[in-house]
């Protein structure tokens, strides 16, 4: 076994460990909150993150991935957002119910998203096969999309300075990491003509 693959396998190995240990922590504070509140919130996100940790064990090794270190520090920046996040006793910016509709149409996105990616799913941007079903004739990255819905419910319901500045940090993350992604997946010519069905990359008519 060369060096090169001994060494992709090992941080193949430690990402998705990595994944495990942050869902640990996130889960923790979650059920805690939980507990004490019956607030669907931050469960609803909870359920989010936990597709991760499963798709992230099953998927497919990558034909082509991103090892630069800009790379990864963008997709660790990303990912670690989510369980830094911290439930906390200053009032919720609105109730309860209106912020776990937003947090399950988030939720409702990424899971179609994930369902359609199957195991191409990954988290360091790499070309894992082309997807262009589901949600994917809407945006290139509807996972995403979905993301950034449910962390935008979960600070409406939480709304300290400190989850703010993590939701705002992770999520430019997420835009980087998904334009890095594209450059990967450029060199593919089935994904060329993909992005000529789709324009749009998280929020249609927008961005």
């Amino acid at each position: 076994m060369t060096i090169r693959l001994r060494a992709g396998r090992t941080t193949d190995l430690l990402a998705r460990a990595s994944v495990g240990v942050l869902f640990v922590l996130l889960s923790v504070n979650v059920l805690g909150e939980f507990r004490r509140t019956g607030h669907l919130t931050g469960l609803l996100l909870l359920a989010s993150e936990s597709l991760v940790v499963a798709l992230t064990i099953v998927r497919r090794r990558a034909a082509i991935v991103n090892r630069s270190a800009w790379a990864a520090a963008v997709t660790l920046m990303s990912v670690a957002g989510q369980p830094l996040l911290r439930v906390g006793a200053i009032a919720p910016l609105a109730p309860d119910a209106l912020t776990a509709v937003l947090s399950g149409a988030g939720l409702a996105v990424v899971i179609l998203g994930k369902l359609a990616l199957g195991r191409s799913f990954g988290i360091v941007p790499a070309n894992r096969g082309v997807v262009a079903r589901g949600p994917y004739t809407v945006v290139r990255h509807p996972i995403y999309a979905g993301y950034v819905i449910t962390h935008l419910a979960f600070v409406i319901a939480h709304p300290t300075a400190w989850n703010v500045g993590v939701v705002l940090a992770a999520d430019t993350a997420l835009v980087v990491r998904s334009l890095i992604e594209e450059r990967v997946l450029g060199t593919d010519a089935a994904y060329r003509a993909y992005c000529a069905r789709v324009a749009w990359h998280l929020v249609p008519g927008v961005f």
